[in-house]
């Protein structure tokens, strides 16, 4: 019975020496586990010491190889310059001796090619004079000699603005264009209606799909030539009965400066004479000065282009009169007006800089100044006032 409680009691100490057996024999296999890794992890780092290494010595290798290379390209470079440099001497000491030799012996010859190049140069500029003639297919036989009066129509609107008539309509109506920046033009049936206190109620007004900019608009032949506002170089010709933009075309180089420094609303002024449709502007290229440009308005199409003489600084507006521009000077603070710069395209005249033609009687600045070759009269907006100057012609000499 004794012996019986003893092996009962040994049991439970058996199996607990048992199970931390088993566990030392665990931790000893975690052990050997852990003890593998870190051999592995030694050798794969001596492995990647030993890499480094040849790595290192590899480029400098390398570097010693490239710094005696390049050690010898600038040598080389050297000797190369004094070769370069003594053979550009050489060649120069040769060119002097072929251009004296070739002075000696030739000179007959280039004089006469001179002479030939000369003629020819002259022989196309007469051409193309003729061919500017034909294209004008008309000719002005008189000059601008002087500005005899001036008569104040109206004063309405701001200090900006234009008016005119159609001289390619028989009709004798007037046209409003208030403002440097607008989309409503007031047609009046005719001057006295204009001059009427309440003349804006009876006009008709006639809106604009997009509006103009500065005021260098005309009207032509039942159209509305302008500049239109936001844009650089766009001129939009609209029909003024159907009230819809029927062409539009730009202006090669104008836009990005005024055309006068007086009137810096105005990029580009649009001007009629006896041969139809001109453009004014100025550009950079040029210093300044004003470029003239013949517009076919049926066609919108530039048909020729030249570079005046005449500078816009200074300047508040300008007019064609007869294949001619006439530039309008003024100071800045405003005072006397007067033509300083006449051109004609035709070279009839010579480019005159100071033909001393004054505005009478009136002192001011103007926004405006509109020729009309069927009235021979000047159609000026001058500090909200409407102006008709009548001229005064001489034959062209």
């Amino acid at each position: 019975m004794v012996a019986l409680q003893v092996h009962f009691l040994l049991i439970p100490s058996l199996l607990s020496i048992m199970g931390a057996a088993q566990y030392v024999m665990q931790d000893a296999a975690l052990l050997s586990y852990i003890d593998q890794r870190f051999l592995s992890l030694e050798k794969r780092l001596e492995k990647c010491s030993q890499d480094l290494l040849e790595y290192v010595d590899e480029f400098r290798e390398l570097s010693k190889a490239v710094l005696a290379r390049l050690a010898r390209l600038s040598t080389d470079k050297a000797e190369l310059k004094g070769e370069v440099e003594n053979l550009l001497t050489r060649v120069e000491h040769a060119q002097r001796d072929i251009d004296y030799f070739g002075s000696v012996t030739d000179s007959n010859a280039c004089v006469e090619v001179h002479e030939d190049l000369l003629k020819q140069q002259l022989l196309e500029e007469a051409e193309e004079k003729k061919r500017l003639k034909l294209m004008f297919n008309a000719s002005c036989d008189h000059m601008l000699a002087g500005i005899r009066s001036l008569k104040v129509v109206k004063k309405t609107g701001g200090k900006h603005g234009s008016w005119m008539k159609d001289p390619g309509k028989k009709h004798a109506k007037i046209y409003l264009l208030s403002g440097s920046v607008n989309n409503v033009i007031l047609e009046f049936a005719n001057i006295m209606a204009f001059m009427e206190n309440n003349q804006t109620l009876k006009a008709r007004r006639v809106p604009l799909p997009v509006p103009w900019e500065g005021t260098g608009h005309v009207i032509y032949q039942g159209f509305l030539f302008y500049h239109r506002h936001g844009s650089l170089n766009e001129i939009v010709k609209f029909h003024l009965q159907r009230r819809n933009v029927a062409d539009q075309m730009l202006l090669p180089g104008a836009g990005r400066i005024p055309a006068y420094q007086l009137s810096p609303q105005t990029k580009i002024d649009l001007a009629l004479d006896e041969q139809g449709l001109w453009a004014l502007h100025a550009e950079p290229e040029t210093g300044g000065n004003i470029v003239l440009t013949k517009i076919n308005p049926v066609a919108m199409a530039v048909e020729h282009s030249w570079d005046t003489p005449c500078s816009s600084r200074d300047a508040e507006a300008a007019f064609m009169a007869c294949n001619t521009l006439h530039v309008v000077y003024n100071s800045p603070s405003g005072g006397s007006s007067r033509i300083q710069c006449v051109y004609d395209v035709l070279g009839a005249l010579n480019a005159h800089t100071n033909p001393g033609l004054h505005f009478p009687k009136r002192q001011g600045g103007h926004s405006s100044v509109h020729y009309n070759p069927k009235e021979k009269q000047l159609f000026a907006w001058g500090d909200g006032s409407q102006i008709i100057y009548k001229l005064h012609t001489e034959q062209k000499v």
